[in-house]
């Protein structure tokens, strides 16, 4: 393996960008109300343990220490996702230093990695990936410092590292086959399996690991069905395909998307001659990049891959771009794309991110991206004067979303339950304390709410009119209302529908 290049402190320029970018996501993250999933992680957060429904533990864990620093709203919520993107920053800036990259080239690769669309824009969201993203950069980090002094530490550091991102979300798992690739790759690496030191990384990835392990046999494995039920393949349809290139191309940014193409297409996993200084080893983040991006691309073509799915990749993808840019000639066009890169990134995400903090917009776009955002702390005050108006102890929702949105925000002075899929939530859950022998409130969107299925859980039901929230013309939505009594079975057990 190759010798490590000496790191470089941070530019003073680099360092105020961070601090502008950070103290931008700390302000957005204030604002801009919490997405469904979001409010939904933070109820997780108010129990935390070593695992849930739909992801391991690492981001309740995340949303429960922010809250305790600043409270419970927006930014508590968000605050750790938002710094840990400028600290992300600062380790592919190091990163791509200790890979061979000169200062200017490492310093585009950090700039870059916000100039990603979905980096830009989603480095505020309290989701699994804004925990996933920063250990999965760490660990390539700690791998890069195994060819310097002391390698044995760092390589239990790597260790550490990927374990705690295989807690913060199962893709972090595809780390092991991409450092046997790594190390497959670069000269004398596979002299490394001859020590105890890569088996030792292992062994503390495994053993952090394992806590969500045990937590899932002890819960009926709920986590891993979910999660990995998806990798079942269906039938073929290579539009997903498609979808999934076109979308990453936009979402990572067109012109950073052209250079980290340019990158992998590259001889990246050959030996050149000429002095260290001169180039800028690539090996370690495409080929550790490389069996989570064979596996998006199998599943895509059976099935859809979400947007936000390739994002860990993403810090390595801006070191590679940044790279590849470097070879360009100046004055071409290439060479004026990759002047615009950041600009245009930086300036969509910000464009984004204020379109997202506004209350309301003069545009009427029906299919408002950020209308979902908008409008909760009224309707949820509507919702509590409605329930205190018609008696009702508790208040239900149909789904994950609605009811996790209503208990976000403190207008509701009662207990919020979900009433479908119970299973989410853990046995300590603030919604088990609703009293059901006492009339109910619930409501959702109108085409989720169907009396017959109400039926089957309360003897009584009486539709008591309809709730809009936002503005319909700009991305609102319209919501059912019903007051249920008398459950005909363990509700909040079994759920509606069982």
């Amino acid at each position: 393996m190759t010798t490590e290049a000496p790191s470089a402190s941070p530019p003073r320029a680099l360092l105020w960008f961070i601090l502008t970018v950070t103290l931008v996501r700390l302000l957005a993250a204030a604002l801009i109300p919490l997405t469904e999933d979001e409010a939904y992680y933070r109820l997780w957060a108010q129990s935390t343990q070593f695992g849930y429904f739909d992801h391991p533990p690492m981001i309740a864990w995340w949303i429960h220490a922010g809250v305790a620093m600043v409270g419970d709203n927006a930014l508590g919520v968000r605050l750790l996702p938002a710094l840990s993107a400028g600290l992300t920053t600062l380790i592919v800036f190091d990163l791509a230093r200790r890979l061979g990259a000169a200062v200017q080239t490492a310093q585009r690769a950090a700039i870059w990695f916000n100039a990603t669309l979905i980096i830009g824009w989603g480095g505020i969201l309290a989701v699994p990936d804004a925990a996933d993203v920063p250990f999965w950069a760490l660990t390539l980090w700690c791998l890069a410092r195994t060819a310097g002094e002391r390698p044995a530490r760092w390589w239990l550091a790597a260790g550490a590292a990927a374990g705690l991102a295989t807690i913060s979300k199962y893709s972090a798992l595809f780390l092991a086959p991409g450092v046997l690739l790594w190390l497959a790759v670069s000269p004398g690496g596979w002299r490394w399996l001859r020590t105890p030191w890569p088996w030792l990384a292992g062994l503390i990835a495994a053993a952090i690991f394992s806590t969500n392990v045990a937590w899932n046999a002890t819960h009926g494995w709920v986590s891993f069905v979910k999660q990995f039920g998806r990798a079942a393949p269906g039938r073929i349809a290579p539009q997903y395909l498609l979808e999934l290139i076109l979308g990453q191309a936009l979402l990572l940014n067109p012109i950073i998307a052209g250079f980290a193409g340019k990158a992998f297409a590259g001889r990246w996993w050959r030996s050149e001659p000429g002095p260290r200084q001169d180039r800028v080893d690539l090996r370690l983040p495409i080929a550790t990049s490389l069996p989570f991006m064979a596996y998006l691309l199998i599943h895509s073509l059976h099935d859809r891959v979400q947007a936000h799915w390739p994002v860990p990749l993403y810090a390595s993808l801006a070191l590679c771009a940044a790279v590849a840019a470097d070879q360009l000639k100046p004055g071409g066009w290439a060479a004026k794309l990759r002047a615009a890169a950041a600009p245009l990134g930086l300036g969509l995400s910000t464009l984004t991110l204020v379109y997202s903090a506004l209350p309301a917009t003069p545009w009427k776009l029906k299919g408002d991206p950020a209308g979902e955002l908008r409008g909760w702390p009224a309707f949820d005050a509507t919702v509590e004067r409605t329930r205190v108006a018609h008696g009702a102890a508790w208040v239900g929702a149909m789904s994950y979303g609605v009811a996790a949105q209503i208990a976000a925000y403190p207008a509701v002075k009662a207990p919020v339950a979900e009433l479908i899929e119970r299973e989410r939530y853990p046995a300590t859950d603030h919604s088990l304390s609703a009293d059901l022998s006492r009339p109910g409130l619930v409501i959702d969107l109108d085409r989720r709410m169907k009396p017959a299925q109400m039926l089957r859980c309360f003897s009584a039901v009486t539709p008591i009119g309809e709730l809009t929230r936002g503005d319909l013309a700009a991305g609102g939505a319209r919501y059912a209302m019903f007051i249920v009594a008398a459950p005909k079975g363990p509700v909040l057990k079994t759920g509606c529908d069982k």
